[in-house]
């Protein structure tokens, strides 16, 4: 097993990702800084905003039912005085001048014919006044309206005869808002310079808060850095926050994968050294026993040629396999997907290595349960197939057998490879599928095999999405079953 090109991708993405950590941990600080300020300034904005509409509201309010109280009280006097008919008594008169003195406003009294008989201002008398609050008032409908924009409060009372029960004319008043506009102005300031203190504070806050909060993450930040010097015996633990610590988890998970994988890498460069090794050492033993004998008779001239030309093909097909292997490792590969008819790709493949079968004496039997189409990389099927299948066949005893059965549901087809042959130890399953990985080393350098075959099965069935498990019980044989879907999805 060897570190892979894609842990190397990871690794070097890692990298590239914490190489900027500075700018990113700033952009977070100015993140957070600049949404609780948010936070704050809204509410703040909200509340002063509310504060001085419903101070305008509560103010134009009262301000209307005072005007509207003493208009009401001003009709009655008109209607007892016959002002309407005589316009000349100096009581109403002062009473009319003094509301427009006390309110800052403007009186006008308009008689039943809709003719301005008074206007304090003195601008419209003799008028005719039509507007809809008058009309509505000449009905008996008291009337006010606010205007914002001129600020100016306009109401209207019927002045109604003696009998209370005909409306002969109407008050108009209009007094200026101005006051309140003063007080608004006032509360928008004082309101505004709470706001600022309150923005200022925020900002101490959040900077304080967001210093704590980064902190943690550049311990997190560092130990990553250390991976790039080396990897670090120290295991991560920042528990200041949930996120953190979960951060700490998945980190030193990351540090413990990272460290298989050396190991791991470092194990199959031993392995690939000394699997290399091994039949150029028997070369040389064999080719330096030649030169070192004079006369060497033809026929142990012959028998040594021979066993160098065994080693050749060992060491040639050493480096066959590690080249699958590292074809098939990686990320970017090429996969030749054809719909295939697998009961006659399976029949290919036993014919194939039925000499290999009969060489040993060992019977291969092949059950198909239904006919079985799906999509596949034909070569890099065949060569699992075709690994599992020698491998029973090397692994097996005299007179023994092989069987190869075919199944499928709607998603899946299934192939299970069972043998009658030596079977593998319970303790060795778990690591058989590794890289030069042998149970019995001398016993399997004699049956020819370079401990990457099951390796190259399990990668070839990976690459198609499929899975592949083993069921064995030592000297009672062994099967490894194989999962492919009938459709290839690609990742």
């Amino acid at each position: 097993m060897y570190i892979q090109s894609g842990e190397w991708v990871i690794i070097s993405r890692v990298k590239r990702q914490f190489r900027f950590r500075d700018k990113i941990f700033k952009n977070m600080r100015f993140r957070f800084i600049l949404f609780a300020m948010l936070a704050g300034l809204l509410p703040c904005m909200a509340a002063l905003f509310g504060i001085v509409k419903f101070y305008e509201s509560r103010a134009v309010e009262l301000r209307t039912a005072e005007i509207q109280n003493q208009c009401t009280i001003l009709s009655n006097q008109l209607s007892n005085y016959g002002y309407l008919a005589d316009t000349s008594s100096e009581v109403i008169n002062t009473s009319l001048t003094q509301l427009t003195n006390i309110y800052n406003g403007r009186v006008m009294v308009v008689d039943q014919d809709l003719k301005v008989i008074k206007d304090t201002y003195s601008l419209d008398e003799g008028k005719t006044d039509v507007s809809e609050n008058v009309v509505r008032c000449m009905k008996g409908e008291r009337t006010n309206y606010y205007d914002r924009t001129n600020h100016y409060i306009e109401v209207t009372s019927p002045i109604v005869d003696s009998g209370g029960d005909k409306v002969i004319g109407v008050m108009l008043a209009s007094v200026s808002t101005d006051n309140i506009e003063t007080t608004k102005q006032v509360l928008y300031t004082h309101g505004s310079v709470i706001v600022g203190i309150i923005l200022i504070l925020l900002a101490m806050l959040s900077v304080f808060f967001a210093d704590r909060m980064v902190r943690p993450i550049h311990k997190i930040t560092g130990a990553i850095e250390n991976v790039t010097e080396g990897y670090s015996d120290d295991v991560l633990h920042v528990d200041t926050f949930t996120e953190t610590r979960q951060l700490s988890e998945a980190f030193n998970k990351m540090l413990g994968r990272l460290k298989l994988l050396d190991e791991s890498r470092e194990e199959f460069v031993s392995n690939v050294s000394h699997e290399l090794k091994t039949p150029m050492t028997s070369m040389k033993v064999l080719a330096d026993s030649l030169l070192e004998q004079e006369n060497v008779p033809v026929e142990m001239y012959q028998e040594f040629m021979q066993d160098i030309a065994k080693e050749i093909d060992r060491e040639n097909q050493i480096i066959t396999d590690l080249l699958s292997l590292v074809k098939m490792d990686r990320s970017g590969q090429t996969m030749n997907i054809q719909t295939m008819n697998i009961n006659e790709l399976l029949e290919q493949i036993l014919k194939r290595l039925k000499p290999i079968a009969e060489k040993k004496n060992v019977e291969m039997v092949m059950e198909s349960f239904r006919p079985v189409t799906a999509e596949i990389d034909e070569t890099k099927f065949t060569l699992a197939v075709s690994n599992l299948v020698e491998n029973a066949i090397k692994y097996n005893h005299e007179n023994g057998w092989v069987h190869v059965s075919l199944n499928a549901d709607h998603k899946y087809f299934y192939v299970k490879v069972e043998d009658s042959g030596i079977g593998i130890p319970e303790q060795d399953q778990a690591h058989i599928f590794e890289r030069f990985y042998r149970v019995d080393k001398s016993h399997s350098r004699e049956m020819g095999g370079t401990g990457l075959g099951l390796a190259i099965a399990r990668n070839a069935v990976l690459v198609h999405r499929g899975s592949i498990k083993i069921y064995s019980n030592e000297g009672e044989g062994t099967t490894f079953t194989v999962r492919i879907p009938l459709i290839y999805m690609a990742a």
